[in-house]
C-alpha cells in the first residue's frame, strides 16, 4: 500500500473519529503529524470554535503493519497562548476561603465604625471645650460689667461726707458751721446757768 494512501487513511480515520464527539464543522485543516518510537501517530487539527482561541483537536491513531488504522484517543487541548479556565478548586476550599473574606471584610468594617466613633468622640470633646471657653469669657465680661457698675457708685458715693463719720464734716455739708455750733452750745450753757441762778436768789 501506497505510504500516500495509508497517511490519507491516517487523516480519515481522526476526522471520523472527531465527527463523533463534535459537529465537523468545530474542525479545521491538518496543522501538524508526528510518529512515535511506538509507531503511534498524533494528528492535531485547528480548532474552530468560537470562545477556544488556540485550542486544538488530537487524535492518535496506531496503525500495525498490514491493518487498518486504530484510533487511541480524540481530545480538546489548548496551545501555547490558549485561553484557559483557571483550576478547578474543590467546593470546600472554596467555601472556607469565603468564609475567611467575610471575616475580613466584617473585621475591617468594626475598625472603620470604631475609628468614626472616635472621631465623633473627640468632635464631643472639643464642641464642649469650645462651650467651656464661651462660659468663661461669659463670666469674665459679667465680672466686668459688675466692676463698671461698682466704679459708677463708687464716683457718686466715694466721698459722701458721712463715709468718715465726721460730724463736723456732715454739718458743714448740710450748711452749719462746726465752730458755730460749739458757740451756740456754749451761750445755751450760759444762758441755763443764769436762769438757775436767778431762781437761787428769789428763794
Amino acid at each position: 500500500m501506497p505510504e500516500a494512501a495509508t497517511m490519507t487513511s491516517r487523516v480519515d480515520v481522526a476526522r471520523a473519529a472527531l465527527s463523533e464527539i463534535t459537529p465537523e464543522s468545530q474542525v479545521g485543516d491538518l496543522t501538524s503529524e508526528t510518529t512515535d518510537d511506538e509507531g503511534v501517530t498524533t494528528l492535531t487539527f485547528a480548532a474552530t470554535m468560537l470562545g477556544y482561541p488556540g485550542w486544538h483537536w488530537t487524535v492518535s491513531v496506531a496503525q500495525l503493519e498490514g491493518e487498518e488504522p486504530t484510533v487511541l484517543e480524540a481530545e480538546l487541548l489548548p496551545g501555547d497562548g490558549a485561553l484557559i479556565a483557571p483550576d478547578w478548586v474543590p467546593w470546600s476550599v472554596r467555601l472556607e476561603e469565603y468564609k475567611a473574606a467575610q471575616a475580613a471584610e466584617a473585621a475591617a468594617r468594626k475598625a472603620a465604625g470604631e475609628s468614626d466613633d472616635d472621631d465623633e468622640h473627640d468632635d464631643d470633646d472639643d464642641e464642649f471645650d469650645d462651650d467651656d471657653e464661651e462660659s468663661d469669657a461669659d463670666d469674665e465680661s459679667d465680672d466686668d460689667d459688675f466692676d463698671d457698675h461698682d466704679d459708677e457708685h463708687g464716683e457718686d458715693f466715694g466721698d459722701d461726707v458721712y463715709d468718715g463719720l465726721d460730724p463736723e464734716a456732715a454739718a458743714g455739708h448740710h450748711g452749719v458751721d462746726g465752730d458755730s455750733a460749739d458757740d451756740d452750745s456754749a451761750a445755751d450753757d450760759d444762758a441755763h446757768d443764769d436762769r438757775a441762778a436767778g431762781h437761787d436768789d428769789e428763794e
